[in-house]
């Protein structure tokens, strides 16, 4: 994924696993791995895949890993639980796709070459094959593993909707999933460290790297937002000379610099331009094509920070559809784009969403709730190396909270709201049993032959009658509602098994609004809505919510002048 998205790739991803064999203690896999991404430069790739800690950056951007480090882990323990070398393709866009064998050399650390090849990277239109194909064998246990795999993959898919993720398991299922958006989200930009992050290695590769010859331009230089007063200013508070040169400093000064550097107030806070949040519209097509909600609500918070590391908290959550019902909220948890299935009960997100008092926001046990928490930062602040829990720093446990409360708020409303409606509904069915009837009645009483009109009263209108879904937003006949107070959507899906997305907009003579934000109907569900306001007209959109997997709908508008 990162491969792609700072070049404005849309990603796609196939991953194959196979079983070659089994034996008394283990069963042995192949694994490939293809993207569409930047590629690897050819004199890289050895070093890239075959050693520890390759990059020596010093520099902050959010990315999905940290040191780069799972690649290498991963063909490690292939070659060391069956002793073969990892397979890897690879070309940058060029005329030559490079091919190497490689093993790993665990005690120098370094790549060890078994074989290296050049092909022929044919032109297909305008352009040639870009990206990197792994392929390594492992041990393992899928039948044990899978129901981790898909769920790792499922919640990747959420996260990443502008993704087509393809997974072919060792019997040969078939996974498929498929990006519903086109946008890739703004690349971070890289950035220098931020004083109040920094640390003693941290420091000390700086001084290695600088071509600084004073500790004003060494201030000035290396580390964010900090300028010409900022960097004398803290100088003279820390008792450090401007002219000394970084590189004569001695270890304990190095310490005591970064001591001075954490203390000091006087920096400003990092700005988030190093970051790469979702957005709300991302996240929220992510949630309405894995989970197909009835109902989603779904906030980025502003940027914050934390021990000088920038931050955003975005938040989502989800009502009915694909949601299971269970007796807690379910939690979905992502940290810089990655899921994080593992250890979720040590971690300070469930904290969270178990401190509060879900009764106030209409929730109650066995409902179909879930909520999403995506943190992105510069720096995680993981509790554990094994980077699945997050832990309790006060600053991102504050604004995850707020988050929550923010889209709970909005979930509470659309509960009341249902109910409501539920009301209305049974209303309405009064209405349109007995109204008719009374004018008849009423006219034979007074001895008039033609009953009056009752539409200025109460009038529904079918809007769309067994329509079949396209992959793009179709429009219905839209109802007048201009003499109506109160207009009543309801909306069926009919189909036996495909989900369908629609949304309900408003018009006047000079613009549309919004009135039921797009929704994903799963197979044989509906909904109710109550709508508000002064319009002209009232139409309902829908359309498929997979690509090229056909809904059939029905959808009815009832307007009531009183």
């Amino acid at each position: 994924m990162d491969a792609t998205e700072p070049m404005g790739i849309l990603p796609d991803i196939y991953i194959r696993l196979t079983l070659d064999g089994q034996n008394e203690v283990a069963e042995t896999y192949t694994l490939r791995i293809m993207d569409n991404g930047s590629g690897i430069p050819a004199h890289q790739m050895p070093l890239a895949l075959g050693q520890f800690l390759f990059s020596s950056k010093y520099k902050l951007k959010q990315a999905r890993g940290t040191f780069g480090l799972g690649g290498t882990m991963t063909i490690l323990y292939g070659q060391i639980t069956t002793n073969k070398p990892v397979t890897v393709f690879s070309s940058t866009g060029t005329s030559r796709i490079v091919e190497y064998r490689l093993m790993i050399d665990i005690q120098r650390n370094k790549p060890i070459i078994l074989d290296r090849k050049i092909h022929v990277n044919p032109q297909r239109g305008n352009e040639r094959w870009h990206g990197t194909i792994i392929e390594l064998h492992l041990e393992g246990s899928y039948g044990q593993a899978s129901s981790k795999v898909l769920e790792y993959l499922k919640q990747t898919a959420i996260v990443n909707p502008y993704a087509n993720i393809t997974f072919i398991d060792p019997k040969g299922r078939f996974y498929k999933f498929e990006r519903t958006v086109t946008e890739v989200p703004r690349p971070p930009k890289e950035t220098e460290p931020h004083p109040h992050g920094v640390d003693v290695e941290t420091i000390q590769r700086i001084i290695r790297a600088t071509n600084a010859r004073n500790m004003l331009d060494f201030m000035k230089n290396n580390f964010h937002r900090v300028g010409d007063k900022t960097a004398a200013d803290f100088l003279k508070a820390a008792g450090i000379p401007e002219k000394i040169n970084p590189k004569r400093l001695r270890p304990e000064e190095i310490v005591m610099l970064v001591q001075k550097m954490k203390e000091y107030k006087g920096f400003l806070p990092p700005d988030a331009s190093c970051l790469s949040s979702l957005g709300e519209d991302l996240l929220r097509a992510g949630v309405l094509k894995e989970l197909e909600p009835e109902f989603v609500a779904v906030k980025r918070r502003d940027p914050s920070t934390y021990s000088g590391h920038p931050f955003i908290v975005e938040a989502a959550i989800a009502y009915g559809g694909k949601v299971p019902a269970k007796d807690e909220v379910l939690l979905y948890r992502f940290a810089n784009k990655i899921p994080l299935v593992y250890d979720e009960s040590g971690d300070v997100c469930w904290r969270i969403v178990r401190s509060i008092n879900w009764r106030r926001y209409n929730v109650t046990p066995n409902m179909p709730v879930a909520v999403l928490i995506h943190l992105c930062s510069t720096k995680i602040p993981y509790k554990t190396v094994g980077k699945e829990i997050l832990s309790d720093q006060a600053e991102v446990s504050r604004e995850i909270l707020n988050a929550i409360r923010e889209v709970a708020r909005e979930l509470a409303l659309y509960l009341s709201r249902k109910e409501r409606v539920r009301r209305q509904v049974r209303r309405l069915n009064v209405f349109a049993r007995y109204l008719p009837k009374i004018a008849e009645f009423s006219a034979k009483l007074s001895g008039i032959e033609k009953p009056p009109e009752t539409d200025r009263l109460y009038r529904s209108q079918v809007v769309f009658k067994n329509f079949v879904t396209r992959n793009e937003f179709t429009e219905s006949e839209p109802f007048d509602s201009r003499i109506y107070k109160t207009v009543l959507v309801h909306i069926i899906n009919k189909h036996e098994t495909n989900a369908v997305n629609v949304k309900v907009v408003g018009q006047t003579s000079s613009h549309s609004t919004e009135l039921i934000p797009e929704s994903t109907l799963t197979s044989g569900s509906e909904i109710y809505e109550t709508l508000r306001g002064n319009f002209t007209q009232v139409k309902v959109l829908a359309k498929s919510s997979k690509t090229d997997k056909e809904g059939l709908i029905d959808a009815y508008i009832d307007g009531i002048s009183e």
